[in-house]
């Protein structure tokens, strides 16, 4: 028995320490902490020993851009924030375990026209200011002393048509590997055979060799499922490296009874590819993947694993609000969790590659995604580098993830001035795109987002065609090019056109056009959420997403919660032109609209258009108790009801029947002014990693608890212990003051609290004033 113990003992044992070799061979650490940062432009910044004390410290990510004051004249492109030149450093020592290994830094964004330094010595440019960016440190580094690099970034001569921020905005990684390695972004997993009794799984693996002699190498692959189990019949081949290149190898695994990925059911693999030379393993990568099929069709639209889905979209930018487009990967977590909550199940990303993290999250949570690789061409901002540049961004792109799941399509611009061209050379432009991703990765189909006036030469080159707005013209032309896959890739949320009439202001949704025909794959809001320029003063963005910048769901969101989802429900809204809303840009508006029952004195009495948007089969309001009658939602348009009544202050009640039970209500209460908070965190226990967030929201009540949208009071916010405060959002986008203040009013009776953790293991305090309370509230949060 004890013998038998003691070889239990030693095969564990040596099973522990095959496993942390395995993990030494590949590091990837985080790189974001102890930078030092100027807002100024010497050359001297780039030197190895620069004496940098006097500059402030930071975290990366880091938008320097949203900590500036508003200046009009900078425009409403950029949120009024200016743009400049910026410098990072940093000092690092190196293990002397790391000697004899390749090390390399790796920036998953920097804004824009960056230049790297290591000690001294340019490591290169790279204008675009969404791709991820590498460099190889080896040569230049020093085992015995510190290290420095240094970055400058510059966004003068050319920004975006929306907020994109200023500095190195996604995480930073330092990556130490041994000279014969998988290559970053270096394994291509496709399944291209997939049934319910088993999946072909293809890999192809790039393999450097930085040694100066030839290396007999031997690769295996496995798959790993979620649970953390070696599955499927793994393979191995062996085969010669040549000194100072690199390889392509081409395997092919088989896997049984595949758990699909869904949107329901988000399954996901592991590739694990293990490098040896000899019987030493010199690598382990790890690959994760999913199993699943989809087609477009001209007919049906779209099907994910064989079943015809309708892609309920969003089109999101990237930044946060308060913290810019420094965004920490707790924040678009919890704005996935939230539109996934709503109905939400697809997402293009406007209009260009997201950051890493957010398509790990888009895999894990089930959305099917269009990765966008650019805006403009040769016009905009990025004419200047197009020529240059076009096929490195796009390869970045490609490269780095096209092992997602989630990607169904491949991007490769939005409304593009050469969709005006009528000589064919745009066409032929999109053409060359096209093909460029039909031979890197052929898995995916190509498609773009047309604007109003396009040919249709040029639209038509794309695999599937995404029209904007323009889904009078999308039902004409299906009929002329029945061949064509169509979705609406930017959808108005309330307003639809006429063809040839875009701001004919219909008041019929779009939605309706696109769930009514199977050839439409799905439609994608403009916006899904508020974000930060694209704005007109007094404005710092665009203010008419179905959630603001805080991710509170506006009361004109009821109608894609109704249309997207079974539950029922029914919601209640009043439309007053008076009302304290940021409109925003004419085609995109909704009516002026509250969720509330509070208006002036002089009110009492003037009859008002009250809407009950539902997916119930009839609605019965009640004012004050009284039954104001029962209407039927198919004799409205928009599943709206509308309804004509008196102000008279109370109660609003709306049910919802279906077969004569009522399954949904929904109340509004008139308040009275406000007398309490309540203070809610999203998350009381954080990890001590730098980089957790706790959301506190806000919400204003009076004296018996209901909600109070129309007597605003200034909040104030410090933070005290293990954490330190990100930011407040009210989400008004009228900001006057900088993103970076500590004080700010609610704004329908709403403000939103960002704080983040340290590294320290303890507890932080959030105390929050409330004007006209003497009293604080206080939030304690735990770091673990």
């Amino acid at each position: 028995m004890k013998r038998k113990t003691l070889l239990t003992f030693l095969m564990l044992l040596f099973y522990m320490v095959n496993i942390s070799a395995k993990n030494e061979m590949r590091i990837k650490e985080i790189f974001d902490f102890d930078w030092r940062f100027i807002l100024a432009d010497q050359a001297e910044y780039a030197e190895r020993d620069y004496n940098d004390q006097a500059w402030i410290t930071v975290q990366l990510p880091h938008d320097w851009n949203i900590e500036q004051d508003f200046v009009r004249e900078a425009g409403g492109a950029a949120a009024y924030l200016p743009e400049g030149i910026g410098w990072y450093r940093k000092e690092f020592q190196l293990p002397a375990s790391y000697q004899g290994k390749r090390i390399s830094v790796l920036f998953d964004g920097i804004f824009q026209q960056s230049d790297v330094y290591i000690n001294g010595r340019h490591l290169g440019f790279r204008p675009y200011g969404f791709c991820s960016i590498e460099y190889d440190l080896t040569p230049y580094l020093d085992f015995q002393g510190m290290n420095t690099i240094a970055v400058r970034v510059n966004t003068t001569g050319g920004r975006p048509r929306w907020y994109a921020g200023a500095g190195i905005y996604r995480h930073a990684w330092l990556q130490v590997v041994n000279p014969v390695h998988v290559a970053t972004y270096g394994t291509y997993v496709t399944t291209p055979s997939v049934t319910k009794e088993k999946a072909k799984v293809q890999v192809a693996t790039t393999l450097n060799n930085t040694t100066d002699k030839e290396q007999a190498v031997t690769v295996s692959q496995q798959i790993v499922d979620g649970t953390g189990k070696r599955i499927g019949k793994g393979c191995k081949q062996k085969f010669p490296l040549p000194a100072n290149q690199s390889a392509d190898l081409k395997q092919e695994l088989e896997l049984s009874a595949p758990q699909l990925w869904t949107l329901e059911q988000p399954n996901l693999y592991k590739m694990e590819t293990v490098v040896r030379i000899g019987n030493k393993i010199v690598d382990v990568y790890q690959t994760s993947f999913g199993v699943r099929t989809f087609n477009f069709d001209p007919d049906k639209g779209f099907s994910l694993n064989g079943k015809y889905i309708k892609l309920k979209g969003m089109c999101l930018h990237q930044d946060a609000g308060c913290m810019g487009v420094a965004v920490p990967d707790r924040s678009y977590e919890r704005r996935l969790e939230i539109i996934k909550e709503y109905g939400c199940n697809a997402i293009r990303c406007a209009h260009n590659q997201p950051s890493p993290e957010f398509l790990d999250m888009c895999d894990r949570m089930g959305f099917v995604v269009i990765d966008e690789a650019f805006d403009k061409w040769k016009s905009g901002y990025y004419e200047k580098y197009f020529d240059e540049w076009w096929k490195k961004d796009m390869e970045n792109m490609l490269l780095r993830d096209r092992n997602h799941p989630s990607i169904v399509l491949w991007s490769i611009g939005n409304e593009l001035q050469e969709a005006w061209d009528g000589t064919g050379e745009g066409a032929g432009r999109a053409r060359m795109l096209q093909d460029f991703v039909h031979q890197f990765e052929p898995s995916r189909p190509v498609t773009l987002a047309a604007q109003n006036g396009h040919q249709a030469s040029f639209s038509g080159v794309t695999d599937v065609i995404g029209y904007n707005y323009l889904e009078a013209r999308m039902l004409n032309d299906h009929k002329k090019f029945p061949e064509r896959c169509f979705l609406v890739s930017e959808e108005l949320p309330y307003f639809s056109g006429e063809e040839g009439n875009l701001r004919s202001y219909t008041p019929y949704n779009p939605w309706n056009i696109v769930k009514d025909h199977d050839f439409v794959a799905g439609g994608f809001i403009w916006s899904g959420v508020d974000y930060l320029g694209e704005s007109g003063w007094p404005s710092k963005g665009w203010p008419n997403g179905l959630f603001d910048i805080c991710m509170f769901e506006k009361p004109r969101a009821a109608y894609h919660r109704a249309m997207w989802n079974d539950e029922p429900i029914v919601r209640i809204a009043v439309v007053d032109p008076s009302l304290d809303i940021d409109h925003g840009r004419d085609l995109w508006q909704w009516p002026n609209m509250a969720a509330h029952w509070n208006f002036p004195d002089h009110y009492y009495g003037l009859v008002m258009e009250v809407r009950t948007t539902t997916n119930c089969e009839k609605v019965e309001m009640l004012m004050n108790g009284k039954s104001m009658g029962i209407q039927e939602t198919a004799k409205f348009s928009n599943n709206t009801i509308v309804w004509n009544l008196p102000f008279r202050p109370g109660t609003l009640e709306a049910k919802g029947y279906n077969g004569g039970k009522e399954v949904a209500s929904y109340k509004l209460v008139t308040s009275q002014k406000a007398s309490q908070a309540v203070v809610t965190a999203d998350r009381t226990e954080l990890r001590a990693d730098g980089q957790d967030l706790s959301h506190i929201a806000i919400q204003l009540k009076d004296v018996d608890g209901n909600p109070v949208q129309t007597d605003d009071k200034q909040i104030t916010v410090s933070v005290e212990g293990e954490g330190r405060f990100r930011g407040i959002d009210n989400g008004d986008l009228r900001r006057e003051k900088s993103f970076a203040g500590h004080q700010l009013n609610t704004y329908f009776g709403k403000a939103l609290v960002v704080v983040q953790s340290t590294r320290k293991v303890g507890t932080m305090r959030v105390k929050i004033e409330v004007e006209g309370k003497d009293t604080p509230y206080y939030v304690d949060i735990n770091t673990k």
